[in-house]
């Protein structure tokens, strides 16, 4: 099992979940009620399941795709440490990676 820590885009919310090894960041945020929507179920034609990883986290993951730096441009809040919850899929080397929901969320529909 991986775990994950995901915190509040305030920083005052912490909670730290288990994952199976191959299981997509996205889903494993939505399960555990983070808010994050993913409207485009992982085909990058949407930035809404932006994440923001810590510093240190973010040097375990692999480089980002052409196609996800071009979807994070459209990216509200993104950061340098940002990346798509749908492109992550969790294995051994990213046990304890914590991840920041961005400070500003929308859905597709603007709300």
């Amino acid at each position: 099992m991986i775990r994950v820590r995901f915190v509040s885009a305030d920083e005052s919310e912490t909670r730290e979940v288990e994952a199976a090894e191959g299981a997509i960041l996205l889903e494993v945020a939505q399960n555990a009620g983070q808010p994050l929507e993913g409207t485009c179920e992982g085909q990058m034609s949407c930035s809404t399941c932006h994440v923001i990883i810590g510093g240190e986290d973010f040097a375990r993951l692999p480089r980002a795709s052409e196609e996800e730096e071009d979807m994070l441009d459209l990216a509200i809040g993104a950061t340098r440490t940002s990346r798509l919850a749908c492109q992550i899929v969790l294995d051994a080397s990213l046990d304890g990676i914590t991840v920041r929901m961005p400070p500003e969320h929308r859905d597709m529909q603007g709300r």
